[in-house]
């Protein structure tokens, strides 16, 4: 196989294990007697570790390989999703109550974060690595397909195995992490050889022009997204009148359908027609714009998958974006920029939670037009500056 391929089943096997949990994170929180707002800090806390220390993980792959920082980062979130479900099985057993059993589980979600990190910008840096600069945008339309597989299995998966209980897709996500780390431990080779690597990494700031821009578009698009997928199990829930275990089996099948369109958009169509960046974002950010618009007035599960469909589509922007920041940057730069537009998504992963949460405590259809003012901004911003991701 080549390294590519590998790749691609690293960051599938990653995704898959975290998006089991995507229809049953609001069930089990309510079942725990957790509160919206709880399950909400949950994923801020995580990311809150992701915003913090994923420039760092990124550079420090450029002094001590790709391979290593990989590793530490699949570990480490498979001994935190271990702990998340024996915190939550106390819970159940009324051992941990209140505010006790949310702050065990708030600590699992913080360690999950901080080794976490590591993972998808050294990803990026190593599929830098092996691309052609001509080839970018291309290679990152198979990380982003990589991505929406997982999205495709990880929900059917965590519906079917909800059947067992709530904690049974926990328990699954940890145990394939494991597997995951051997297989890069025995299969993936090292993108970055030692007498490449430099003594000490490249400090590449926030404040670069080169890539500030799009580090504020690349935060505009994945904060909308994160207060969507926040909610949509609750948006599910209370639109429908479902119980959480159906619940979770319609989530299942929507997100399903998402991860279908997004893997067709991302694997087979942005390949196909080789647009550059630029090209891709301007056509994908308005059909984000038409998603979020759809979920604020959507009250039957056709329309409401039909919305996830479009947001479906608008996953082009995912590899224009990333290519662009790519490509904004030298060959040395990779795993620095990887970092930093990393950590660029856990600040929208940190606030996406509690303001996706706490809007929708107000009114359902609240979230939806955050999201939606969000990603409008973001195509005027990027509109009005024709020289943003420009290079192919």
């Amino acid at each position: 196989m080549t390294p590519l391929s590998l790749l691609f089943l690293t960051l599938f096997n990653s995704i898959l294990g975290l998006s089991v949990l995507f229809p049953i994170l609001g069930p089990l929180a309510r079942e725990l007697g957790l509160s919206e707002v709880q399950v909400g800090l949950f994923s801020t806390g995580y990311a809150l570790m992701q915003f913090v220390l994923a420039a760092y993980w990124g550079r420090r792959s450029e002094v001590m390989g790709r391979k290593p920082i990989l590793l530490m980062g699949i570990v480490g979130f498979a001994v935190s999703f271990f702990l998340f479900a024996f915190f939550a099985w106390l819970g159940y057993q009324k051992v941990l109550l209140g505010w006790g059993l949310f702050a065990a589980m708030l600590f699992s979600r913080l360690l999950g974060g901080a080794f976490s990190s590591a993972t998808l910008p050294t990803a990026q840096a190593y599929l830098a690595d092996i691309t052609p600069r001509e080839e970018r945008t291309q290679s990152f339309a198979i990380l982003g397909a990589a991505f929406g597989l997982g999205v495709i299995f990880g929900p059917a998966i965590g519906a079917g195995l909800s059947h067992f209980g709530l904690l049974a897709p926990v328990v699954f996500s940890a145990s394939l992490a494991l597997l995951n780390a051997l297989f890069v431990w025995v299969v993936l080779p090292e993108s970055r050889k030692a007498e490449a690597r430099p003594s000490s990494p490249p400090q590449l700031s926030w404040a670069d022009p080169r890539i500030l821009p799009l580090l504020l578009i690349g935060l505009s698009i994945n904060l909308a997204s994160i207060a969507m997928e926040q909610t949509v199990a609750f948006l599910y829930q209370d639109r429908l009148l479902l119980s959480p275990a159906r619940t979770a089996q319609a989530v299942g099948i929507a997100l399903v359908v998402f991860g279908v369109v997004g893997v067709l958009v991302q694997g087979v169509w942005v390949r196909a027609v080789k647009w550059p960046p630029r090209k891709l974002l301007m056509l994908g950010m308005p059909l984000l714009l038409l998603g979020y618009l759809g979920l604020m007035f959507a009250s039957s599960f056709a329309w409401l998958t039909a919305s996830l469909m479009l947001l479906g589509l608008g996953s082009m922007t995912s590899p224009g974006l990333t290519a662009a920041q790519s490509l904004a940057v030298s060959d040395d730069e990779q795993g620095a920029v990887a970092g930093l537009s990393s950590a660029a998504q856990a600040l929208g992963r940190m606030l996406g939670p509690v303001v996706g949460t706490s809007l929708y405590g107000l009114s359902p259809a609240y979230p939806y037009v955050f999201s939606a003012l969000l990603i409008g901004l973001a195509l005027v911003f990027f509109l009005s500056r024709p020289q943003l991701a420009s290079a192919r």
